[in-house]
C-alpha cells in the first residue's frame, strides 16, 4: 500500500501569520455579546504578547436588528465575508422574541451553506479530571476530535408534506449524501490525523439500516483509507459508538461522520469534557474564510447577568488562531485556560465563584504571567473598528 493521495502525502498549506488578519466579529444574541467580549479581550492581549495582528470588524447581526429592520443576513454579506475577511468569530443566535428562529437560521445556516463550510470540527478534550462525569478518567483518556459533515445529510432541508393536517398526513424528511461531500470530509479527517500524528480514524454510520447513504460512506471511507498508510481505519455503528464513548473514550483519536450523527455525538463529547460551556467549534473550508463559534446556545435567561461561562468562546478563538497560523498563541491561550480550571478560577457551572468578566480576566492574567516581557516591543494599534450594517 502506497500513499499516492495528496490527502496523505501533502499537508494542506498552513496559513502563516505574515500579514494582518481580518476578522468579522458577530456577537449575536443572549449571552453571545458577553462571552465574545471576553474572547476579543484575549485577542487584544495577544497583540502585545505575541504580535498577533488582527483587524476586528464588529457586525450587529442578530435578533435586535431583525426585529427593528427585518434584516437577518444582509444582502451581499456572504460575498463581503468571503472576499474581505480571513475568519469569522461568532457568539450565539436565538431569541424568544423571534419564535420562528428565522434570523438565527438565516445567519448561521446561511454562512455555513453559503460559504460552503463543509467541515464542522469539534475538539473533545478533558482539561481537568474533576470535570468529567466518568469515573477514574484522566485528561489523557478524553482527547479526540470529531469531523462532522456540515452541509448535507439529514439537515439539507429536503422533504415535504402530503395531506398535511389530515388523519392521512405524510411527512418526508430526506437525507442527501453526495460523493463529493462524503469524500472531502473523510479526506479532511485523514489529513488531520496525518498532520497531528493521530494513529486512528473511526467512521460512525448506520449502514446496516441506511443501505444507500451508508453504502456510499463505507465505500469512500475504504478508498480514502487505502491511500493513507500508517493510519488505522476503524468503523463503528453510531449507536454502538455512543456506548463506547462512555465506556472507553480513550480509543478515539479522530472521528468522522455525517451531519446528524455528528450533531449527536459531539454533544455527548461535550458532556464528557465537562459541559457545553467548554465546547469550541469551527465551521471550516480549508484555505477560505471560515466560521468559529462556541457550541453553547444563546441562553436568554442568563443574558446580561454576567454569569455565563466564557471558556467556550475563548477556546473557540484559540481554534481560530490555529487555523490562521498563530499556533504558538493558540497553545498559550489553551494553557492559560487549563490553569484557571485547575485552580477553580471559573464561573459557577465549573465549580467556581467568578463572574463572566472575572473568569475572562483570570485567563488573561495567567496568560500575561506566562508571557511577561515577551515581545512587548511589538505593541500595535488595536485595529478594532465597528461596523453596524
Amino acid at each position: 500500500m502506497h500513499d499516492r493521495s495528496p490527502v496523505c502525502n501533502v499537508d494542506r498549506e498552513i496559513l502563516m501569520p505574515e500579514t494582518r488578519k481580518k476578522i468579522a466579529v458577530i456577537p449575536g444574541d443572549g449571552i453571545g455579546p458577553e462571552v465574545i467580549r471576553e474572547a476579543v479581550r484575549v485577542l487584544d492581549r495577544l497583540r502585545e504578547t505575541h504580535g498577533v495582528e488582527l483587524e476586528l470588524t464588529h457586525f450587529d447581526w442578530g435578533a435586535d436588528k431583525f426585529l427593528k429592520e427585518g434584516i437577518s443576513l444582509p444582502e451581499g454579506a456572504l460575498e463581503m465575508l468571503s472576499s474581505e475577511f480571513d475568519a469569522i468569530l461568532a457568539g450565539a443566535f436565538g431569541d424568544p422574541r423571534v419564535a420562528s428562529n428565522k434570523h438565527a437560521e438565516d445567519i448561521l445556516l446561511g454562512m455555513r451553506r453559503g460559504l460552503d463550510l463543509y467541515i464542522n470540527l469539534r475538539p473533545v478534550r478533558l482539561l481537568d479530571a474533576r470535570l468529567t462525569p466518568l469515573r477514574d478518567r484522566q485528561p489523557a483518556d478524553i482527547n479526540f476530535v470529531v469531523f462532522r459533515e456540515n452541509t448535507e445529510g439529514a439537515y439539507c432541508g429536503a422533504g415535504g408534506f402530503l395531506k398535511k393536517g389530515t388523519p392521512d398526513e405524510i411527512a418526508t424528511q430526506e437525507e442527501l449524501n453526495t460523493r463529493r461531500g462524503v469524500e472531502r470530509i473523510i479526506e479532511a479527517a485523514f489529513a488531520y490525523a496525518r498532520k497531528h500524528k493521530r494513529r486512528r480514524v473511526t467512521m460512525a454510520d448506520k449502514s446496516n439500516v441506511q443501505r444507500y447513504g451508508g453504502d456510499l460512506w463505507q465505500r469512500v471511507f475504504k478508498e480514502v483509507a487505502s491511500r493513507c498508510a500508517g493510519i488505522e481505519a476503524n468503523h463503528q455503528y453510531v449507536d454502538a459508538m455512543t456506548m463506547f464513548m462512555v465506556l472507553d473514550p480513550s480509543q478515539y483519536e479522530v472521528i468522522v461522520t455525517n451531519n446528524m450523527f455528528g450533531d449527536i455525538l459531539t454533544d455527548l463529547g461535550a458532556a464528557l469534557q465537562g459541559g457545553l460551556g467548554l465546547a469550541a467549534s469551527g465551521n471550516i473550508h480549508p484555505g477560505r474564510v471560515s466560521l468559529f463559534e462556541p457550541v453553547h446556545g444563546s441562553a436568554p435567561p442568563l443574558a446580561g447577568k454576567n454569569v455565563a461561562n466564557p471558556v467556550g468562546s475563548i477556546l473557540t478563538a484559540a481554534m481560530m488562531l490555529e487555523y490562521l497560523g498563530f499556533d504558538e498563541a493558540s497553545e498559550e491561550v489553551e494553557r492559560a485556560v487549563s490553569e484557571t480550571i485547575a485552580r477553580t478560577e471559573t464561573t459557577r457551572d465549573l465549580g467556581g465563584t467568578l463572574s463572566t468578566e472575572e473568569a475572562g480576566a483570570a485567563i488573561r492574567e495567567k496568560f500575561e504571567k506566562q508571557n511577561s516581557g515577551v515581545m512587548k516591543s511589538r505593541i500595535q494599534n488595536s485595529g478594532v473598528r465597528s461596523q453596524n450594517e
